[in-house]
């Protein structure tokens, strides 16, 4: 049945104003895997060690695993790794077919390090990194215990909830046949996944003919011709003999149905799944995209949180239910330290939290190896379901928050600092309606002194939802458009979907078609779906030719009326299939190598990406730094741009829930997110629009969007007050820029987000664990956006260190606040709070202009905010804003420094560059005594020049108006 394209339109928009369904996406109940894990609760371990199978190699070592009840032995891979990790991988020892073992999502192969085997006694086995990081196998049942300086930190099947499914052949005549017809064909994982689903279809429905097939030809599989064949053999499954399972015949294992669509698994179950518990750690943080708390909650009386990958509009908030990225990462955090697990798994993952109450985790055993620990108290613990592929576990040992962010971006990468407009303000809607539209929206930021620097445009602006085309009347001067935005500093985004209309006229489809770059359906043919474009096909870019082939789309010369000025915003990457199971893919459709869907679906948008980062690196000859959105994510993702946090709606709670969110991304790696400022959906009543601006200009991504059905609402368009309040909360932002900058640059070299949670700067203060209204922009900013309507106060929680008290600063006023713990804090639509913190120094730059090229010159003001010492410090980077040319050491990252009446800079390593700014302002709050004077000394100078200044003695703020220091020099103040 072919769906009228208006028609499909408008069944979507009406689900759209309507909001999500939750009756369009599975439960657990309604998942047969998730079903069956959960189910070992009440069941004792089937899995034993074989300890005396130790095979000990430099860097790894390999223990057979028993699966008692079935009798199936399984290889436990034990790898250790640099800088305090062990990674473990499990699968069958003689497998019937080779599992999935996730690719790209690491950055490189991890550096490993020696083993060594410090223990060996006949119930246990203790390998280490060293004497204190090390991990304990137990023998029966199979049991990991890992240890660092803070002693028992992680617990891996403490509870008996490992579970891995082992794949099998089903004991019919059929079943059979299917097993011999693998060994004839060997490495056509197509073909041979072809004849599975087909004879498995007529097992399950020996009367019915599966709708998807030709009647004439069911009786017949067609053959696979040579090319076909070689493209799905690279990672071909293994051979298949026949072995001597009992046929298993609980629901769901061999297929499963979902409303009207089936999912043939002709290969069978292969799920697995384990408990990990935190003892020590009564905090588990991570796993997103969830729209949630930023601590996970306790799920054993819901569905667990779940990551796979979906469309989902006006998602529904404080719920564990899938949304468009999945990063199988946790931290657990207790007052102690901190743990991380990196689950590195691109399939359906299901995650249940437990509170513990305490005990239960340490045995006798484990008594005896660590020393007589006790039992522990309360603690977190986790159940990680996969529905197949490998195994392929991190455990990262801190033992401090920042050193698991360290070892987890250690691996999967961290994101390149973005070109300064990219951290600027966006400005979006679905649709600006063609090149004059866009010209007079640019134009009235300019009436109106708005600082902008780029405009995005929606699907509207192709040739009929043709990806790298234009809509030849709407847009028929894109590159006279283009030169209008150039002109004034500003860029454009563009969208470029991977849904590919199914046209004989379109030059993307042909070539897919004709190379055979399309995924496939179970049959081997090009899989078809429904999207924006109605009728589609989706590239496979789990085949290298197609990522190349998509890479050559970006050049110039083929993505006809772009410029270098055009970056690209990659959306319904899931991938999204409108009449698709759950909107999304079937996961018996067929990647190159013959892995099915269901193995790599999770990482299916990554790919996409990857793939259009290289397209824009070699259209910019490797010299300028991408810029890329998308809405789909693994791990790994933040090597190749920024993602935001989906189709929102305007609605208070959208707004409140966009803090946990992006806090989640940013521990999670991802640190170049935000949310739609103004809500996807809906038209947000003014209050709400202010507060979304307030909070947006202190996220990392700061992007205005709004779907086609909503009012017109440029910042512009409103009343004078509400203009006047938007137009100080996009220039604060501005004033921002250099500290902004520098804290990414900062996260390139040291994993560490610019947004992050309290306790990653407070790690003892058990306080701030929970907390998700409040935040940090590094290390020296306090934010708290008022998320509640009509709100004239709110009550913000100040951290502090326990060796000293600290200072806050009222960014605007300079009022100062002291002690730990909640004050309550006054509002107006004007402001929300933000504060400084005492010991800092923030640079920043507050000449208005129209966009932040136009900014790149401009003075420097420092703002000093000392602590009770009388110190401060901070840093400052600098570099040309767009070129790749810092990698080169054409930059300058400095250090400021304030202490016993002298303010210096100096700079941290070699790099250099010739930039022509200058400090104009320094301001010092905090200055208990008025100086005399103030004399300022540059680098290669014998000159003493002595400065003007301004003391409030009320306020205790001093100001220097026009020192005149270079940004490329060295120098110093000193106050007498």
């Amino acid at each position: 049945m072919r769906l009228n394209r208006n028609c499909l339109f408008f069944i979507l928009s009406f689900c759209y104003v309507k909001g999500v369904d939750k009756g369009n996406f599975k439960s657990c109940e309604q998942s047969s895997f998730c079903k069956r894990h959960r189910a070992t609760r009440e069941t004792p371990s089937a899995y034993i060690a074989d300890l005396k199978s130790l095979s000990l190699h430099k860097e790894r070592a390999f223990i057979d695993v028993i699966n008692v009840e079935a009798n199936i032995p399984l290889t436990l891979e034990i790898i250790a790794l640099h800088n305090y990790a062990f990674r473990i991988k499990i699968q069958e020892k003689n497998g019937l077919r080779k599992r999935y073992q996730v690719e790209n999502a690491l950055v490189r192969e991890p550096e490993t390090a020696p083993i060594i085997l410090l223990e060996k006694k006949d119930d246990h086995i203790v390998l280490g990194l060293d004497a204190v990081n090390r991990m304990v196998i137990q023998g029966n049942p199979f049991r990991l215990d890992l240890f660092n300086k803070n002693g028992h930190v992680i617990t891996m099947n403490g509870r008996g909830m490992f579970k891995f499914e082992h794949y099998r052949t089903r004991k019919t005549l059929l079943g059979k046949a299917i097993s011999k017809v693998a060994e004839v064909v060997g490495s056509s994982g197509s073909l041979t996944h072809r004849l599975a689903s087909w004879i498995g279809n007529l097992l399950s429905s020996p009367e019915e003919i599966p709708m998807e097939h030709n009647p004439e030809t069911d009786s017949q599989i067609e053959p696979l011709d040579a090319e076909e064949v070689q493209q799905t053999s690279e990672e071909p499954p293994a051979e298949v003999p026949v072995n001597n399972d009992a046929e298993e015949t609980e629901p769901g294992m061999w297929e499963e149905d979902y409303k009207s669509h089936h999912d043939s698994k002709p290969y069978g179950p292969s799920s697995f799944g384990v408990d990990l518990s935190f003892p020590g750690s009564n905090h588990v943080y991570g796993i997103p995209e969830h729209a949630d708390s930023l601590a996970l909650r306790d799920t054993l009386n819901g569905d667990p949180y779940r990551l796979y990958n979906l469309d989902v509009f006006e998602y529904e908030l404080w719920s564990p239910m899938a949304l468009y990225g999945a990063i199988p990462f946790v931290m657990a955090k207790g007052k102690e330290g901190a743990v991380g697990v990196y689950w590195q798994n691109a399939a359906e993952t299901w995650v249940d939290v437990r509170d513990v109450p305490g005990g239960g985790v340490v045995s006798s055993l484990m008594k005896l190896v660590s020393g007589g620990a006790s039992e522990p108290g309360p603690h977190k613990e986790v159940h990680f379901i996969s529905e197949s592929g490998l195994m392929d576990v991190f455990f990262l040992l801190g033992p401090g928050p920042k050193d698991v962010l360290q070892q987890y971006t250690g691996l999967t990468g961290v994101t390149p600092l973005p070109q300064m407009f990219a951290i600027a303000y966006h400005q979006c809607r679905w649709n600006y309606n063609d090149q004059e539209d866009v010209q007079f929206v640019h134009e009235n930021f300019d009436k109106e002194d708005m600082p902008l620097d780029v405009i995005w445009l929606d699907i509207e602006h192709t040739d009929n939802k043709k990806y790298f085309t234009w809509d030849p009347i709407k847009f028929s001067d894109s590159l006279g458009m283009m030169k209008n935005l150039s002109d004034k500093g500003r860029k454009l985004v563009t969208i470029v979907d991977p849904h590919i209309k199914r046209d004989s006229n379109y030059f993307i489809h042909k070539d897919c078609e004709a190379n055979g770059f399309y995924i496939k359906d179970t049959n081997g043919k090009d899989f078809e779906g429904w999207c924006w474009p109605g009728s589609s096909s989706y590239p496979d870019f789990f085949n290298p030719a197609v990522r190349e082939y998509w890479k050559e789309q970006y050049a110039f010369d083929k993505y006809h009326g772009t410029t270098k000025d055009v970056y690209i915003w990659n959306d319904m990457n899931e991938p999204s299939v409108f009449n698709g199971p759950e909107v999304t893919m079937h996961k018996d459709k067929l990647h190159h190598g013959g892995w099915e869907h269901r193995d790599v679906h999770n990482i299916y948008g990554m790919l996409v990406v990857d793939s259009t980062f290289q397209g824009l690196m070699a259209r910019g000859e490797n010299k300028l730094r991408p810029f890329i959105l998308s809405r789909s994510f693994f791990a790994g993702s933040q090597r190749y741009g920024a993602i935001w946090t989906g189709d929102n709606g305007a609605e208070w709670g959208h707004l409140q829930v966009s803090i946990p969110m992006v806090l989640s991304l940013s521990i999670a790696g991802m640190a170049f997110t935000g949310g739609d400022v103004g809500g996807f959906f809906k038209n947000p009543e003014t209050d709400l629009l202010i507060r979304w601006y307030q909070a947006g200009a202190y996220q990392p991504f700061f992007r205005a969007h709004a779907h086609e059905q909503t009012r017109r609402r440029e910042p512009y368009l409103y009343d004078e007050t509400t203009k006047d309040i938007i137009r100080q909360a996009i220039r604060q932002r501005y004033a921002l820029l250099p500290y902004w900058y520098t804290l990414f640059y900062e996260n390139e070299k040291t994993g560490i987000p610019p947004m992050r949670p309290l306790w990653l700067e407070y790690p003892k203060d058990s306080d701030t664990f929970a907390l998700d209204d409040v935040y940090l922009l590094g290390d020296s900013l306090l934010v708290r956006p008022v998320t509640e309507s009509k709100a004239t106060s709110v009550k913000v929680y100040f951290p502090s260190d326990e060796s000293a008290m600290t200072i806050w600063y009222d960014v605007e006023t300079y009022e100062t606040f002291t002690g730990r713990g909640y004050k309550s804090i006054e509002v107006d639509m004007y402001k929300i709070p933000v504060f400084q913190r005492g010991g800092s120094i923030i640079p920043k730059k507050l000449r208005p202009r129209r966009s932040s090229v136009l900014m790149q010159h401009d003075p420097y003001t420092l703002v000093v905010a000392l602590d009770e010492e009388g110190k401060a410090s901070g840093t400052l980077y600098i570099d040309d804003g767009e070129s790749f040319d810092y990698r080169e050491g054409k930059y300058v990252y400095g250090h400021l420094d304030y202490q016993r009446g002298k303010l210096s800079f100096r700079f941290l390593d070699a790099g250099r560059y010739s930039d022509a700014s200058w400090v104009e302002r320094i301001i010092v709050a905090g200055l208990r005594l008025k100086p005399h004077k103030i004399f300022a000394q540059i680098q290669g100078t014998k000159d003493h020049v002595e400065l003007d200044f301004k003391y409030e003695a009320k306020m205790h703020i001093l100001t220097i108006r026009k020192p005149k220091l270079p940004m490329n020099y060295e120098w110093h103040l000193q106050f007498y």
